[in-house]
């Protein structure tokens, strides 16, 4: 039984992602990875560079007899989603990802593990590295910023790449093709907040802890909490019962992670404490109920506080708490004609209160435009009822499903005569940058497959072991299929 990431098959896979876990590389913060690429791609001889926002592409030319194949391109992203347990130390500007293997999975310890995308990335170093595989003209795209906003893959220059064929190495579920995937957009809500002029004492944080989280897509339809939306509502029905102040809400923090932890500070005099107390208990107890199958570890705390602030005006209160109970999270529609994929869904993900104003992002998806627009109005009406701003930012596309495509039709039949079974074939309620890259590059045949990933964008987030072994299989016997 191996204890390392080194003892590992394939070796070299796992020789690069330990070295990707050792680089800091939260969205924003890739040129150390895109660095490491570049060093790797120049000790092969390989030529390489950089665009202006970050993109590194490297080239490694065709094996003997391949030169005339189409070019194929290996694309990954080369940032991750940072999160961490509340009660874990650690940061990620400088400490590296502490990994263990438990069973047939490797982990992290309290923090994201960035097997979302540095599986794939290790696999397409180990590609570029392994001199033994046979293949056509190849193309490594290593794009940045994925996670928050797609930006790398929006700011793609004309002329970057050459190949027609790309293989996306972003997915989750070995033995699945992802041909399609939905469309999205960001919106940004402010709402102007009334403070009292003098300040509170007897302080109280509470606090909503222990949520799974997890992707905003592909888990938005596995009924997990949202713990901005579940403080709202102990908040709702505690001030039903209890004298209290509100000072602020402060809750998640990426735009395509669910929350799974959100604090609201609160003034309440000591007579009021035990009946605040009581009532906090009583609605968090009716949660714990409703939602014991898929958060058994769902908690609070109610502490007190040192010091003094001030704290919001009644009437601010009140709609704060109204607009987080109002906004829309969670599915919204299930796609009319596949099956088991979520169409439309929208993910109340980050809240945060000033002095002056509470800022509120949402993210929503659809694999329909018209959907997606029509959920942002809902978002955009409930503002407008609140008496707050909305600033609805532009989205990224959806990618269109093609059961023609020939690429898909090759790549069936490769992984049908390594494996002995057929690939599944699906789409994603989930962005991926083969959507913005297509509409870039017309003509552009593309496929997404990878290892099986679970929990990506959670401290939870694990990936299997025996997987990855038949990802960087079924990798090296597509270039080698597809350039034949």
């Amino acid at each position: 039984m191996a204890t390392t990431l080194g003892e590992l098959n394939p070796r070299l896979l796992w020789k690069h992602f330990a070295k990707i876990l050792t680089i800091p590389h939260c969205s924003g913060h890739e040129k150390a990875l895109g660095d490491y690429v570049l060093g790797v791609a120049a000790a092969l001889g390989l030529p390489g560079k950089r665009d202006k926002v970050g993109n590194v592409v490297v080239g490694k030319p065709a094996t003997a007899g391949r030169d005339g194949a189409v070019g194929v391109i290996l694309q990954g992203h080369l940032d991750m989603v940072c999160e961490k347990d509340s009660d874990k130390t650690h940061d990620f500007s400088k400490d590296p990802i502490q990994a263990e293997i438990k069973g047939d999975w490797v982990y992290a310890r309290g923090t994201t593990l960035g097997a979302d995308n540095g599986i794939g990335l290790a696999a397409a170093l180990a590609v570029m590295e392994d001199a033994s595989l046979v293949h056509g003209p190849l193309e490594f795209l290593f794009t940045v910023d994925e996670e928050t906003g797609l930006t790398g893959a929006n700011k793609i220059q004309k002329g970057f790449l050459a190949g027609k064929m790309l293989l996306n190495l972003d997915s989750e579920d070995e033995g699945v093709f992802t041909i399609g995937c939905a469309g999205g957009a960001d919106s940004k809500l402010v709402l102007p907040l009334e403070r009292k002029k003098t300040a509170s004492k007897n302080l109280y944080r509470l606090h909503v802890r222990g949520l799974r989280g997890g992707h905003s897509g592909i888990d938005i339809n596995q009924g997990r909490g949202n713990a901005i939306k579940l403080l709202a509502r102990v908040l709702d029905q505690a001030r039903a019962t209890a004298e209290f102040e509100l000072v602020g809400v402060e809750g998640g923090s990426k735009h395509n992670a669910i929350p799974r932890e959100a604090v609201a500070v609160l003034a309440c005099p000591p007579v009021q404490v035990r009946p605040l107390a009581a009532a906090v208990k009583k609605a968090f107890d009716k949660i714990k109920v409703e939602f014991k199958a898929v958060e058994p570890g769902a908690d609070y705390t109610l502490e007190p506080l040192s010091g003094r602030d001030f704290a919001l005006s009644r009437a601010s209160r009140q709609v704060l708490v109204d607009f987080l109970l109002a906004l829309p999270h969670g599915v919204i529609a299930m796609h009319p004609e596949i099956a088991g994929l979520v169409e439309t869904s929208t993910n109340l993900a980050i809240v945060k209160t000033g002095k002056k104003d509470f800022s509120v992002l949402c993210s929503t998806r659809s694999s329909a435009a018209s959907a997606l627009e029509a959920t942002r109005g809902v978002i955009r009406s409930v503002c407008a009822l609140a008496g707050a701003k909305a600033e609805l930012e532009d989205g990224y596309p959806g990618w269109m499903p093609d059961l023609e495509s020939p690429l898909l039709g090759k790549l069936k039949g490769i992984y049908r005569a390594t494996f002995g079974k057929e690939a599944e074939v699906m789409a994603i309620h989930a962005g991926l940058e083969c959507g913005i890259i297509g509409e870039k590059f017309p003509g552009m045949d593309m496929i997404s497959f990878g290892p099986t990933i679970k929990n990506p964008h959670s401290p939870e987030e694990h990936v299997h072991i025996g997987s990855v072994e038949k990802f960087w299989t079924f990798l090296t016997a597509s270039i080698d299929g597809l350039s034949a």
